[in-house]
């Protein structure tokens, strides 16, 4: 587990934010097919017009996205509202620094347990 100080954490945002961007982009497309894809998937054959291609490629860019935020060392907690927390040593023990979309910076902490109900202002 990496553990960040406030500083690397706050450094790696403009990354963060650009890949939740990609990742809501992708979401968005497959949300939008995905109607689309049930159908598809329940007729034999494969039979009908749907935009396979375009939903792969969403789903590509998504668990790209998700897999480079997670390579950093940082956990998705919340796709929906962009919920990330970073592993912290606070006063001798692992807590979690939580950013969340909307945010300029990380201004939230939380015990390991505790979830984003328990976020304390730093």
């Amino acid at each position: 587990m990496k553990l960040f100080t406030l500083e690397e954490a706050d450094a790696l945002l403009p990354d963060i934010k650009r890949l939740w961007r990609k990742i809501d982009r992708a979401r968005g497309v497959m949300q939008r097919l995905a109607p689309e894809a049930r159908q598809a998937s329940r007729q034999a054959g494969g039979g009908g017009i749907w935009h396979a291609g375009e939903y792969v490629s969403a789903l590509t860019t998504f668990i790209a996205g998700v897999q480079e935020i997670m390579e950093l060392g940082v956990e998705i907690k919340d796709f929906d509202k962009g919920l990330c927390d970073f592993p912290h040593m606070r006063d001798g023990r692992v807590v979690y620094l939580c950013w969340m979309k909307g945010e300029d910076t990380i201004e939230w902490w939380h015990d390991t347990d505790a979830g984003f109900a328990g976020r304390q202002p730093l």
